[in-house]
């Protein structure tokens, strides 16, 4: 069994307790946005979350919360929006989200070009 999702921090202990491994996996992987909030919401203290983000990032995962984000055919997702067409404040939101999320990646050491962002 390979608890290894991306490249482990030999420092971290591997039995800590991991968001991921305390909760329902399908969490990280739903299709409700709420849900996926939550999740990244539990990725935000978890000691291999830049470990996990870039190891997606060079995986080009396809979807789920990887390492406070989340992915969407391969490019990271200021957030999951339901089914239908987005109110325009949902859009207006989405930018500032975008911006956001820009950051976030930059504070975690990734480079912009190295991580393909949803328009």
């Amino acid at each position: 069994m390979s608890l290894a999702l991306a490249p482990l921090d030999v420092s971290v202990d591997v039995e800590a307790n991991l968001p991921c491994r305390k909760f329902d996996p399908d969490l990280w992987f739903s299709d409700s946005p709420a849900q996926l909030e939550l999740a990244k919401s539990l990725c935000g203290d978890c000691p291999l979350r830049v470990e996990c983000l870039a190891g997606a990032v060079e995986r080009n995962e396809p979807w789920g919360v990887w390492g406070g984000e989340i992915f969407e055919r391969g490019a990271v997702v200021p957030r999951k929006r339901p089914r239908g067409r987005p109110r325009k404040v949902d859009v207006a939101r989405d930018a500032e989200l975008k911006v956001e999320v820009e950051e976030r990646l930059a504070a975690s050491g990734l480079e912009r070009n190295a991580v393909r962002l949803a328009a």
